[in-house]
């Protein structure tokens, strides 16, 4: 497997990312710059954290309208794997890739911390190989992380198994409390009907290894384990809701 992580203009997680790649997975990846991204041979395509252009105008919207991007929407229509992380997250719904939108933090301030979140579904590349109502803990840090959409769209999200995580206390339940940024439903995570195209405001590259967790955790190997695992063992199919 070959896996492309852009870079963007203001991009800061994309050579964290390439590292949980090559390093601690061992995997064929790349580091492209956007303008110069050619999906031929790439079986997979990660948008990495960081603030792109310096996140003008509105988190990822100069972004979304980037080159690369034409080739990003090709590679989802052919069922691979799309993966954003955090302003990958916002690229992607600024885009139209993923549904809804990602706007201010409720208390309009940069939150970074570990939080607790539950697998909703496993019909997604980062959770198909997770039990659903699984509890992982990862690491966030954003300024604009409030998942929002109308009310009946995410309703039709859940029936259709497209959220995948929800932000939970330690006990596993969806408290305003441990919702650190206001996102609605405490919505982390989305995927596309198909489950290819994925979006999530956590960091799985910054808890991958358990030397860099306070809980000795290394849930976010889990997530690209089960991405190279949905490219080999489905050919870009879903995994059940």
């Amino acid at each position: 497997m070959r896996i492309a992580v852009l870079r963007f203009p203001g991009s800061n997680c994309e050579l964290d990312t390439l590292y949980v790649l090559r390093r601690v997975l061992g995997v064929d990846a790349d580091l492209v710059w956007h303008e110069a991204f050619d999906r031929s041979g790439y079986d997979a395509v990660i948008l990495p954290g960081g603030f792109s252009y310096g996140d003008y105008l509105r988190a990822g919207t100069i972004a979304a309208h980037s080159p690369a991007m034409g080739e990003v929407r090709s590679m989802a229509d052919e069922g691979k794997p799309v993966i954003g992380i955090c302003n990958g997250f916002q690229i992607l719904t600024e885009a139209g890739l993923l549904p809804g939108a990602l706007l201010r933090n409720e208390g309009l301030n940069f939150v970074c911390r570990w939080v607790s979140l539950r697998v909703e579904s496993n019909k997604s590349a980062l959770t198909w190989l997770l039990p659903k109502g699984a509890i992982i803990r990862l690491p966030i840090a954003h300024a604009e992380g409030r998942y929002v959409n109308e009310r009946r769209a995410i309703k039709e999200l859940w029936r259709n198994g497209q959220v995948i995580l929800t932000y939970v206390d330690e006990s596993g339940k969806p408290t305003p409390g441990a919702n650190p940024n206001g996102s609605m439903d405490n919505i982390a995570g989305i995927c596309n009907e198909w489950g290819n195209v994925v979006g999530l405001m956590p960091h799985p590259e910054r808890g991958s290894e358990r030397i860099l967790s306070p809980f000795g955790s290394e849930d976010g190997l889990m997530l690209f384990e089960s991405m190279i695992s949905f490219k080999d063992g489905r050919d870009g199919r879903c995994g059940s809701i």
